[in-house]
């Protein structure tokens, strides 16, 4: 009887034990990815290279250091809150004024103590804000970055902003391309900006072509701000990144499931919620193809209850923003962040997730 009960427990501790192990190295094996739009983290200080004199202490918002630290307090909150048990491993990021921002972000806010390590480029951008990357350097590496620079031959010596381009690898074997994007607003005009977004996307799809002609397999991640939607011809026709549901194709929008949703995406204006904030992946990431896959086939809107408020003039919600008109109200952004999660499978053996 007693070598009964030993055997049992035996065994018991064994399952535990494996379904610990299990869950551990799933749990290693999740990489969460980030795209937040933290709109207008400038620098307090001038700079006379910029047209950034409305975020100084003396200009029209009256930016102080003071209210750059609750600033980047308040972006650590959501991403602290986004990565859930762990922070997320790669955040793009974009609306950031320099190096100086992005390292009190990183190590005078909460998210000191993950040592995120910053890619971040000046851009010639009009009002000096650009585009960056911060990764987790024990789990993610870069082997590579560059901007993408951006001249409209259609208009001359415009000043815009760059691309982000970054080649990482995941558990040090795993290469992951990714982009980070925030183009052409329609502050201008929508029609009339139409042609700069197009073009945006077609720097994107050239570099893309090249890749994927060197490895028609490549590991392919395009998110930022895109200032269209899935369906407006930039994303669709020159970008071409396809409905998965619908059609195949070389790229994926994972946000054209959120056009069927009512009332939700990352930005609202007036009354009109939608996905200006986008995550696109190549048909390998989608499908698994080089053992990383998007978890759930899916991009996720992350909307924590505070970092909206209600919408008085439209009804429902909207984004708490840091400024309300011209007074200052000391919220998040005007937009929400999209993610979503690499799955790394840990086998020797070529695995493809087509149902």
């Amino acid at each position: 009887m007693k070598t009964y009960y030993r055997l049992t427990l035996f065994l018991l501790l064994t399952l535990l034990l494996t379904f610990y192990s299990y869950t551990q190295t799933a749990d290693d094996s999740i990489y969460r990815v980030v795209f937040y739009n933290v709109e207008n983290l400038f620098d307090p200080r001038e700079d006379s290279l910029k047209n950034d004199e409305a975020f100084t202490p003396t200009g029209l918002n009256h930016w102080t250091f003071k209210k750059l630290h609750r600033k980047v307090n308040n972006i650590a909150k959501v991403l602290v809150a986004l990565g859930e048990e762990k922070p997320p491993d790669i955040i793009g990021l974009a609306e950031v004024e320099n190096f100086f921002v992005l390292r009190q972000l990183c190590y005078n806010s909460p998210l000191a103590k993950y040592h995120y390590k910053i890619v971040h480029y000046d851009s010639p951008d009009a009002r000096g804000i650009d585009v960056a990357l911060l990764y987790c350097p024990d789990r993610v590496q870069v082997v590579h970055s560059e901007a993408l620079t951006i001249g409209f031959p259609f208009e001359k010596n415009s000043k815009n902003r760059d691309i982000l381009y970054v080649v990482a690898t995941i558990s040090q074997t795993d290469s992951l391309h990714l982009f980070v994007n925030h183009w052409t607003s329609r502050y201008s005009g929508y029609a009339a900006t139409i042609p700069k977004r197009n073009y945006y996307a077609s720097v994107v799809r050239k570099k893309v072509d090249s890749l994927l002609l060197q490895n028609e397999n490549a590991n392919i991640l395009i998110m930022g701000d895109f200032n269209d939607y899935p369906t407006d011809e930039s994303m669709l026709e020159v970008l071409r990144a396809k409905d998965f549901e619908k059609e195949s194709g070389e790229l994926y929008n994972l946000m054209f499931r959120f056009l069927k949703m009512a009332n939700i995406g990352t930005h609202k204006r007036e009354d009109f919620w939608g996905c200006l904030d986008q995550m696109i992946v190549s048909e390998a990431l989608l499908r698994g193809k080089n053992h990383l896959y998007v978890r759930n086939r899916r991009a996720n809107i992350f909307k924590a209850d505070f970092m909206v408020v209600p919408d008085e003039k439209y009804g429902g919600d909207k984004v708490f923003r840091t400024y309300s008109g011209p007074k200052y109200i000391g919220g998040y952004s005007d937009h929400l962040p999209v993610f979503l999660d690499l799955f790394r499978l840990n086998i020797n053996r070529d695995f493809s997730f087509d149902e």
